[in-house]
């Protein structure tokens, strides 16, 4: 009997896409294309891996009117924000086709009479990209376009919730006639996933994922010395200082704690606002969530959709009761978000005061649509309830004194400090995480050293 993937739609239980697992043989067929392609394809200018990435990405946005649906239907994006990931997918993947002429450069230390010397970038070999449903383009590409660049085959194992999503990039490289084998699409099971990461076949793994996935990727790759770049919880913190600007920092950090229905790798997930801002802020912060609009991702004037399955919102749930019954006070009530489309995913908004790092709402991540927010007295109580969690994926400093947030950015545990923003991604700037976050970095040209390997030219030349 053949296994196959089912993809449950959040939007209404209904199943919205089936496909079967790829066979063992078609995994060890792919890898052989792979390796054989690469071969050839590590000895092609810089100039002509361009021109295919390109030609990828110009596809990929020709599906828009396409994708961006399928994506509500597939983990309960609203339709009004769907066009907002490609943009994003364009941003990166562009920056990192123009960055791959610097990034992979020759170095070249000081001249020495009689030598040429230089340090040259070479691709690894065959890349591994497991990649997630709650921005699947996004985190994939981050990947995929700067793999190839760099002279690699890659293969893609995507969630099963957004498995279309793979099929998409296969479509786009299709129609840039990418050199055949060099991409490939697989849909794995996890006992699959081990072995293929096992098999000492492909030499970088880059997954997007779960604490656990995390550990479950390092015990696969164990023995194998392959390079495993790992992007993994967080439970992002921000700090609201008194000199902040008081509407700027809450238009921002509502949408940071609830877009994408609060699933999101650096959503905002705890704040803390100096005790002089504080009522303001907590007043201004729910009256703002206030204006969401919870209902059928398919519906244009909806602003908040379902999460992405109902047991991730009874996850939620269960946390907000946890936090009520410990003492946090609900600024928010259900009946103030009746959605169009009834389901257990659909779940309204939740603000949480009176909180503190007793509760998981306030350690643990969430990855749903609520968030806690406490007062603090002074800079110092800030910094060390910032860093009091085992994620550091990013943290935000509110306020005018960019002083003071380089300063207050030097002592937070994370792996991107923002000021006066958030839940954002600069591709010039590596995306890496500390503690149970992960390891490992993509975009930028510190992405680049991760999907090479320096290999030193020490020639003489003069006997």
């Amino acid at each position: 009997m053949t296994r196959s993937i089912r993809l449950i739609s959040p939007v209404d239980g209904s199943l919205y896409a089936e496909r079967p697992y790829s066979s063992d043989a078609a995994v060890a067929a792919a890898l052989d294309a792979a390796e054989q392609a690469q071969r050839d394809w590590r000895r092609r200018p810089l100039a002509e891996r361009a021109a295919y990435c390109n030609a990828a990405v110009d596809a990929m946005l020709a599906m828009g009117e396409e994708i961006i649906p399928e994506l509500a239907w597939q983990m309960g994006r609203p339709v009004r924000y769907g066009a907002g990931e490609l943009r994003g997918f364009n941003e990166r993947a562009r920056y990192m086709i123009a960055l791959a002429e610097t990034a992979l450069a020759d170095i070249q230390p000081e001249p020495k009479a009689g030598f040429q010397r230089f340090i040259r970038r070479e691709p690894l070999g065959t890349v591994l990209v497991i990649a997630p449903w709650n921005y699947p383009y996004l985190t994939a590409v981050n990947s995929i376009i700067p793999a190839l660049m760099a002279g690699n085959a890659v293969l893609l194992k995507h969630a099963s919730q957004t498995l279309l999503v793979g099929e998409r990039f296969a479509e786009a490289f299709r129609r840039a006639n990418l050199p055949s084998g060099l991409f490939h699409h697989l849909l794995l099971d996890h006992a699959q996933a081990a072995a293929l990461i096992g098999s000492g076949r492909v030499q970088q793994v880059n997954f997007t994922g779960s604490v656990a996935g995390g550990r479950a990727m390092q015990a696969a790759a164990a023995g194998q010395f392959l390079g495993l770049g790992l992007e993994l919880g967080g439970k992002d913190p921000a700090y609201v200082r008194a000199d902040a600007d008081l509407g700027h920092a809450v238009e921002n950090l509502v949408d940071g704690a609830f877009f994408n229905s609060g699933q999101s790798c650096c959503g905002i997930e705890r704040i803390y606002v100096d005790q002089a801002l504080y009522p303001g802020f907590v007043e201004a912060f729910a009256a703002l969530t206030r204006q969401y609009v919870l209902g059928s991702p398919l519906d244009a004037a909806t602003t908040l959709g379902p999460l992405v399955s109902s047991a991730a919102a009874d996850g939620v749930r269960q946390q907000i009761a946890s936090a009520l019954a410990m003492g946090a006070q609900p600024l928010l009530e259900a009946r103030e978000f009746p959605a169009d489309s009834p389901g257990n995913a659909y779940l309204a908004p939740q603000v949480l005061v009176d909180v503190d790092h007793r509760m998981a709402v306030m350690r643990e991540e969430s990855f749903g649509p609520v968030v806690g927010i406490m007062p603090v007295t002074d800079e110092a109580q800030a910094i060390a309830l910032m860093n009091d969690s085992p994620y550091g994926l990013t943290a935000s400093i509110w306020t005018r004194d960019l002083e003071a947030a380089a300063r207050i950015g030097d002592e937070i545990a994370t792996g991107t400090v923002f000021m006066n923003r958030c839940d954002y991604l600069d591709p010039a700037l590596a995306w890496t995480g500390v503690k149970h976050s992960g390891y490992g970095a993509t975009l930028s040209q510190v992405g680049y050293e991760c999907l090479t390997r320096p290999k030193s030219f020490h020639l003489r030349h003069e006997l």
